[in-house]
């Protein structure tokens, strides 16, 4: 049976709260996601095994594409980044699994990471900048800009948050369709498909994420020190 993308089944509640499956989902992914992290950097090794392998390369990965897009100094912001990345990813990546559906197939979940975006963007400009200096840029060119900057870092944020929803909850609506009218066996390119998908998704997501904090902060060239 397929529900409606915009609701989520509540599971149980605690207190007056509902729990929905997309937030018990998104528990599991964060405690899979951090007991690998603790296993893969426990006893690090010069002859790296495959789980400290995996994620020194995508460490590696995304802190080029910060030097490349930001054209910083990739550390104060690599932890950040790589976690926002690899978060997006794993969840996106759960629609492989059969009877699991994404959490960034729910627009709460989009939501919540696109604000989390938003309010990295502002430490961060004001971390590098100071406070004075970055909320002036919002009336430049001329303080009559002052209300469309404030407006444009509104919607997109917006963007942000439905352009991973409509991709993500797309795919894993077009695989429930298929595999309710067909069977098991056809869906599986649909599934490649939904692989190359989720894959692309997270890195234009991060990316985006990279553009909106490197406008903010702008050029520091020092590479050996943190924004003040």
């Amino acid at each position: 049976m397929i529900t409606s993308p915009l609701t989520a089944q509540v599971l149980f509640h605690i207190g007056p709260v509902p729990i929905t499956e997309p937030v018990v989902v998104t528990w599991g992914l964060m405690a899979a996601l951090t007991t690998t992290g603790l296993l893969g950097t426990h006893k690090l090794r010069l002859d790296a095994k495959p789980v400290q392998a995996t994620l020194e390369l995508l460490i590696s990965a995304v802190r080029d594409q910060i030097r490349e897009t930001m054209r910083n100094d990739p550390e104060p912001y690599l932890p950040f980044l790589a976690t926002l990345f690899i978060f997006i990813v794993s969840a996106n990546l759960l629609a492989l699994l059969p009877g699991v559906e994404p959490p960034t197939a729910h627009l709460e979940t989009d939501a919540a990471l696109a604000i989390i975006v938003f309010l990295a963007v502002h430490y961060f400009g004001v971390r590098a900048r100071g406070l004075g200096g970055y909320l002036a840029d919002f009336a430049k060119p001329t303080w009559i800009m002052l209300p469309l900057n404030l407006l444009s870092e509104v919607t997109r944020t917006f963007s942000l948050m439905v352009r991973l929803f409509g991709n993500i909850m797309s795919g894993v609506f077009i695989i429930g369709i298929v595999l309710s009218l067909v069977g098991l066996l056809v869906p599986i390119p649909f599934m490649a498909l939904e692989l190359l998908t989720g894959l692309i998704q997270a890195y234009i997501f991060t990316v985006l994420a990279m553009v909106f904090i490197g406008g903010a902060v702008g050029h520091t060239p020092s590479s050996s020190r943190s924004p003040r």
